[in-house]
């Protein structure tokens, strides 16, 4: 992967129903992608309080 990169993918579930984490390498903000056939959303990933999933990023 090149360093000027900036989303890493961290997780990746299924083949033709795939979901997957993606951390925002600037921000360490997670997000969860999920797709099925022809359909996707992106949605950033929230702990229980509501709050989005922060990675500590080390570049």
């Amino acid at each position: 992967m090149a360093k000027d990169e900036r989303f890493e993918k961290t997780y990746s579930q299924g083949k033709l129903t795939v979901t997957e984490i993606w951390v925002d390498r600037e921000t360490g903000v997670n997000y969860l992608f999920h797709a099925s056939g022809y359909a996707g959303g992106l949605t950033p990933l929230l702990d229980r309080d509501g709050k989005p999933v922060i990675t500590t990023v080390i570049n």
